[in-house]
C-alpha cells in the first residue's frame, strides 16, 4: 500500500496533466460540498442568533420570558452534515447516485427524481466553477504544498462569494479562520518561485491595513451620507486577503474589485432598472480580485510598472 501511494505521488509530481485532472475531479466533489455550505451556513447562523436572542430575553429581569408551551422544544440537529440533503418540495432524500457533481444534474435533466420539481442550475455551476478555478490553481502552482493552501483559499472564496450574493453576509466563522490561516502561513516563509506566502511582517501589516482601510472608508461614508456603505464582513475579508498576499497586493485588489463592482452596478441599473438604493454586495468583487491577485498579481503589477515607466 505504501509503495502504491508513493508511486501515485511520483506520477502526480512528474506528470502535470495528471495532477491537474486529479485536482479537477476532486474539486467537483468539493464544489458539491460548497453548495451545502452556501445553503446551510446562513441558516445555521440564523438559528444561532435566535437562540442567543431567546437566552437574552429569558435572562432579562424586567421582561417576561417567552411562552415555552410547557418546556423548550427540542430541535433536530442541523449542521453541514445532518440532516441529509433532500428535495425542498417533496422531502425525498438525495441518494449518492443522484449527488454526482454535474453529471447527476444532467442525467436528471435538472429535476427532482421523485416529484419533478426544477432544481436550480446554480448547483452544477458552483461545482463546475470550483473545479475549473481549482484546476487553474493546480496548473499555476504545480504539485507543491502551496497549491494545497491556494486551493483552500479558492474554495473559501467561492463559498463566500455566493453566500454574500444571496444574503449580503460574510460570516465571521469563515472570514476570520481564513485570516488566521493566512497569518500562520507567513511563518513558513516565502516560496521564491511563487512569491507567496508573504513574510510575516507583510502578512500582519496586510491584515491590519486591509481591515482599517475599508473600515475608514465606511466611517467616512457614514459620516457624510448617514448611510452604511458596506458591512464589517467586507473589512474582515479584505484583512484575510491582506494576510494571505501581503500589504503590497492590497492596492491591486481594491482597484480590481472597485472597478468590477462599479461596472456591474452600472450595468444592473441601466439594463435591469435596479434601484440605486438597493445595496449590491461587495464581497464577490473582493473575492474575485483576491483570486486574480493570487494567480497573476505579480505579473499585473510588473506590467503596470513597465508600461508606466516606474521603477519596480
Amino acid at each position: 500500500m505504501q509503495d502504491l501511494l508513493g508511486e501515485l505521488v511520483s506520477i502526480l509530481a512528474s506528470v502535470p496533466a495528471a495532477w491537474i485532472v486529479v485536482v479537477f475531479l476532486f474539486s467537483l466533489l468539493v464544489g458539491s460540498f460548497l453548495n451545502v455550505v452556501i445553503h446551510r451556513v446562513p441558516i445555521m447562523l440564523e438559528h444561532e442568533w435566535k437562540a442567543q436572542a431567546r437566552q437574552i430575553l429569558e435572562a432579562a429581569p424586567s421582561l417576561p420570558s417567552p411562552a415555552s408551551g410547557g418546556g423548550e422544544e427540542k430541535k433536530a440537529p442541523y449542521n453541514l452534515f445532518v440532516p441529509r440533503s433532500a428535495c425542498p418540495k417533496c422531502g425525498a432524500m438525495i441518494t449518492a447516485a443522484q449527488n454526482i457533481p454535474v453529471i447527476s444534474y444532467l442525467f436528471l435533466k435538472g429535476k427532482c427524481a421523485k416529484c419533478g420539481v426544477k432544481i436550480s442550475v446554480r448547483y452544477p455551476i458552483v461545482e463546475a466553477v470550483t473545479a475549473i478555478l481549482s484546476a487553474a490553481v493546480a496548473w499555476k502552482f504545480g504539485f507543491h504544498w502551496y497549491a494545497g493552501a491556494a486551493l483552500l483559499l479558492t474554495w473559501f472564496l467561492v463559498a463566500l462569494t455566493v453566500i454574500d450574493f444571496d444574503t449580503q453576509l460574510l460570516p465571521d466563522n469563515m472570514t476570520l479562520p481564513l485570516m488566521w490561516i493566512g497569518l500562520l502561513l507567513s511563518i513558513v516563509g516565502t516560496v521564491p518561485e511563487f512569491g507567496v506566502p508573504p513574510d510575516m511582517k507583510s502578512s500582519i501589516i496586510g491584515a491590519v491595513a486591509g481591515y482599517l482601510s475599508l473600515w475608514s472608508v465606511y466611517q467616512l461614508f457614514k459620516l457624510v451620507t448617514g448611510k452604511e456603505g458596506m458591512g464589517y464582513g467586507d473589512f474582515k475579508l479584505f484583512a484575510a486577503l491582506g494576510a494571505w498576499m501581503g500589504w503590497q497586493m492590497l492596492p491591486l485588489i481594491i482597484l480590481l474589485s472597485a472597478f468590477t463592482g462599479a461596472v456591474v452596478g452600472i450595468v444592473l441599473i441601466v439594463a435591469r432598472g435596479r434601484d440605486r438604493n438597493i445595496p449590491i454586495p461587495f464581497g464577490p468583487y473582493l473575492a474575485a480580485a483576491g483570486w486574480i491577485a493570487l494567480m497573476w498579481g505579480d505579473e499585473i503589477v510588473g506590467t503596470y510598472l513597465r508600461v508606466s515607466g516606474m521603477p519596480a
